[in-house]
């Protein structure tokens, strides 16, 4: 389809939500994850003005080994610019804050790892578990230069029993939250097959335990599909609303299978429940057809926004 065919197309297919209503989750919404749409920058901006979305969500920098939170200020301010220009705005800002080991934790580890290799790991996780707050000093500075709120964070390598390590998760995310919440800003914990909170009762619990209005949820219904969990719609109803901010697709449950999930029922839940953030497209494809399946993401996308 070429793309003034397409624009001809969905704007007239997306009427605007009725005063009142639900506001309606319609292609307006849409955010592509650009490290997941192109191989480059430039193409990410491409892809977006093909499809005429507005937003974006940041991680990786397409192509290069960067990430766009952990700028220093030169080339974040250029980075802000190039995204200026295109006319494209940041609804969320993806960070790898807090997965890795908790220090003093057992996590589960797939096959034997060698004793240099857990030695690694623990290294690696006590430096980063003591530079956590300039982590996230750092992804505030680039959330404040992208004009974005809302921060992605994690819950660390899942143990055997995450459920009794979430007090201890919250008393870590607790002067983060204050932090967070004295600049400005949102972190959005992810629900994560390898992390303390992958399924929706996990949400849920570690949501009481973080009161705080700067703490909320990066919901991705397959991460949970990956521990056999049902996130739509027997997770979802445990979810606290009021606390999804960010919601993430993956083509897995969108266009691929075998693990597909009724989008359209998943839209009209979070719609009648008042939900006004965005959905982000993370394809989440590694056979090399990555650029492949972020196209016919987005035909099936046409096709539920309809």
């Amino acid at each position: 389809m070429q793309r003034r065919q397409f624009l001809a197309t969905p704007l007239a297919l997306f009427p605007a939500a009725l005063p009142g209503a639900a506001p309606r989750i319609d292609w307006s919404r849409l955010s592509l994850l650009t490290d997941e749409i192109a191989r480059s920058p430039e193409e990410a901006i491409a892809f977006a003005h093909q499809y005429n979305v507005q937003w974006v969500e940041l991680r990786g920098v397409p192509g290069q080994r960067a990430n766009y939170w952990e700028m220093e200020p030169d080339a974040l301010r250029a980075a802000v610019q190039t995204f200026r220009d295109a006319r494209l705005k940041v609804s969320f800002l993806n960070t790898s804050m807090l997965k890795y080991d908790l220090p003093g934790s057992t996590p589960e580890l797939r096959g034997t790892p060698t004793p240099e290799a857990l030695e690694r790991r623990r290294k690696s996780g006590e430096a980063r578990f003591a530079n956590r707050m300039e982590e996230l000093r750092k992804a505030i500075r680039a959330a404040h230069a992208f004009e974005v709120d809302k921060i992605r964070v994690f819950t660390f390598t899942r143990t055997a029993q995450p459920l009794d390590l979430l007090p201890r998760v919250a008393e870590i995310l607790e002067p983060m939250t204050r932090l967070a919440e004295s600049e400005g800003v949102q972190l959005l914990v992810e629900n994560e097959g390898s992390c303390n909170v992958c399924h929706c009762h996990e949400l849920a619990a570690l949501c009481k335990l973080v009161p705080s209005k700067a703490f909320g949820i990066n919901w991705d219904p397959v991460n949970e599909m990956n521990r056999q969990g049902k996130p739509f719609p027997e997770g979802y109803a445990l979810l606290p609303k009021a606390r999804l901010h960010n919601v993430q697709m993956k083509a897995r449950a969108l266009v691929i299978g075998p693990d597909l999930l009724d989008w359209a029922a998943i839209f009209r839940a979070i719609e009648n429940d008042g939900y006004t953030g965005k959905i982000g497209l993370e394809t989440h494809v590694f056979d090399g057809t990555l650029i492949e399946k972020s196209h016919l993401c987005m035909a099936k996308l046409k096709e539920l926004l309809a």
